[in-house]
């Protein structure tokens, strides 16, 4: 086997298969990436029984063939060439890499242990690329990460004719994204629990492609899907489902709140990590506002403490709440709008968090911009 492929194109390629390969995999050759090359197309894969990839990209003289080297290492190699054609051939027990003068003999790895990659099932709709990204981004960061608990590190995909949704919860705080998609068929009705870390990476990769993904999703023998997969720019990846579906989340949601505080996104989000600077990762920000605006404070060890003001509107009654300050920022930092609306009614009960484009924006119980960010408020005086 032998081509000539251009480095950037190379690098990039590698680089996105080798993500995915485990650090410390059940067996070797579960590290390897897979390289073949035929009719003029070099696709390079990986499979660790969990998760596959597979890219293809454009090649030159070329000898049909088919290899596994170290993916992790080919990828550090690669990215660190000059800027120069790479020629790749393979001979016997061993691959060599040029590219100018620089040279680089790898071992290859046995085919014959290498497990087959699953098969892309069939599509079942499309969503754009950037409505995927955001919503992935905006709904993993409250997936949970006890892996004893392992229905809670998943994002939650439900897929019908008239929408597609994105849900996680880790018990303490849950994410909600709704937004639209191009389903297969109308009567589409489909729900996957993917990892969310290996979702979230796949979200990153193709957020900055242009054209939509596309969502596969099989159907086993017993009636639930196996795995899930997303084809976007050339590029594939599948991810196994987890067991078992989410609680009922979107039951959680009030029908209406009787207090709603308006700050900016944006203004917040700075005052909130200044005022963290004195306390560490259990200590809340506690928010109090009235007609007079909103102070936001925090305290820590040996009588640190730090406080700001800032405006805000709101409606209904004056109140505190205090939050966990690494789940107020997570919120703040995907609220995807100028404006962040904290919704609640009885004190302790869990609040709301959306996003909303002008600070005197109707207030609606109802409807939000798609996305919704729920916490549990801690205690005032933790």
């Amino acid at each position: 086997m032998k081509f000539q492929v251009d480095r950037d194109t190379f690098a990039d390629a590698v680089s996105w298969t080798a993500k995915s390969l485990p650090a410390r995999p059940s067996v070797p050759v579960l590290a390897g990436a897979r390289l073949s090359v035929d009719e003029g197309k070099l696709t390079i894969s990986g499979f660790d029984y969990e998760i596959s990839t597979r890219v293809s990209v454009d090649v030159t003289g070329e000898s049909a063939g088919t290899a596994l080297v170290s993916g992790k290492l080919l990828a550090e190699i690669v990215k660190a060439l000059p800027g120069k054609p790479v020629d790749f051939t393979v001979d016997g027990p061993h691959a060599e890499l040029t590219c100018g003068s620089a040279r680089f003999t790898l071992p290859t790895m046995p085919l014959e242990d290498y497990p087959s990659l699953p098969q892309m099932p069939e599509a079942i709709g499309t969503i754009e690329t950037e409505d995927f990204a955001r919503a992935v981004a905006q709904t993993a960061i409250a997936a949970g990460k006890d892996e004893t608990l392992p229905t809670m590190t998943g994002v939650q995909i439900e897929m019908t004719g008239g929408g597609i949704g994105f849900l996680a919860t880790d018990r303490y705080r849950m994410a909600i994204r709704d937004t639209d998609w191009e389903p297969g068929a109308s009567d589409v009705d489909v729900t996957v629990l993917v990892p969310a870390k290996a979702l979230a990476d796949t979200a990153r990769t193709f957020g900055s492609m242009s054209g939509p993904v596309t969502v596969s999703v099989p159907t086993g023998t017993d009636g639930s899907p196996g795995m899930v997969g997303f084809t976007a720019g050339g590029r594939q990846t599948t991810s196994r489902v987890l067991d078992g579906q989410l609680p009922p989340l979107r039951s959680l949601l009030a029908t209406s709140y009787s207090t709603t505080l308006r700050v900016k996104t944006s203004e917040l989000t700075e005052v909130a990590r200044r005022v963290a600077l004195v306390g560490d990762r259990n200590s809340p920000i506690r928010l109090s506002f009235d007609d007079d605006g909103l102070v936001v404070e925090a305290g820590g060890a040996e009588d640190a403490k730090a406080s700001e003001a800032m405006d805000c509107t709101f409606t209904g009654e004056a109140g505190k709440i205090a939050f966990n300050p690494a789940y107020l920022l997570d919120g703040l930092s995907v609220v995807d709008a100028p404006v962040t609306a904290f919704k609640m009614n009885e004190l302790g009960k869990p609040v709301v968090m959306t996003g909303e484009s002008e600070p005197d924006a109707e207030e609606s119980d109802t409807n939000y911009d798609g996305y919704l960010y729920m916490l549990q408020p801690l205690r005032w005086d933790a």
